[in-house]
């Protein structure tokens, strides 16, 4: 009996020991992982929205600002026709808007280095530019409407792999979105012109950033959103 009760008096001597959280800490720590759960598996019609992802900038990711993303999107829209295939390589911004206005009659795929974007099922494919034709055998030659690319840097290396990803994904029509410093390399990679519609970006970028099409595009119609 006196041996338990050593026992006991030592586990309360230690659990006095254990620092205790205050009631604010301790509603400050789920907060936290309240917000890490939904981050890494958001829910409902919420995961598609823009930044509900956050921008890692290791890998260079910024987004779109709202208008510039809906811009493009209803641009893929219009560019695939009815029940058309959109690609969105390296620009989840563009296939998270399209989502979200909910147009199940078209067939969207992202592409995509960043395996967060995985929450998007069957239509997120592993992408590394360095690979550029390492494709899943579903993902068949010529087979979208239009190819939505956004290279993730500003070099010719960059953009030369990648080009070579979306010859091999498009039907024909390209949407480019990159440095105006890449548009001679776009020109000769590509064979797109630098269109007057100027993208936006949730943060201001040091460079500026343009979009390129090879088709008859809404884009020149109009300077900015």
């Amino acid at each position: 009996m006196l041996r338990l009760q050593t026992i006991r008096e030592m586990s309360d001597s230690e659990d006095d020991d254990v620092p205790q959280l205050s009631s604010h800490a301790l509603a400050a720590l789920q907060e936290f992982y309240s917000e890490q759960k939904q981050q890494s598996d958001p829910g409902g019609d919420d995961k598609y929205n823009i930044g509900i992802i956050e921008e890692n900038w290791q890998l260079s990711q910024f987004w779109y600002s709202q208008e510039t993303a809906l811009r493009l999107a209803k641009e893929a829209i219009a560019a695939a026709g009815e029940c058309g295939r959109i690609a969105c390589v390296s620009a989840p911004s563009v296939y998270q808007k399209l989502r979200e206005l909910h147009r199940e009659d078209f067939s969207i795929y992202i592409f995509e280095y960043d395996k967060r974007f995985a929450i998007y099922g069957e239509e997120f494919i592993f992408y590394d530019y360095n690979n550029p034709l390492d494709l899943p055998e579903k993902v068949a030659a010529h087979s979208f409407d239009i190819v939505i690319a956004d290279p993730p840097y500003l070099s010719e290396e960059c953009l030369r792999k990648m080009s070579e990803t979306i010859k091999y994904l498009t039907r024909g029509k390209i949407l480019l979105c990159t440095g105006a410093v890449m548009e001679e390399e776009a020109a000769k990679l590509l064979g797109v012109k630098m269109c007057k519609f100027i993208p936006k970006h949730t943060r201001t970028l040091g460079n500026e950033f343009r979009c390129y099409v090879n088709y008859d595009s809404g884009l020149d119609r109009e300077i900015s959103v």
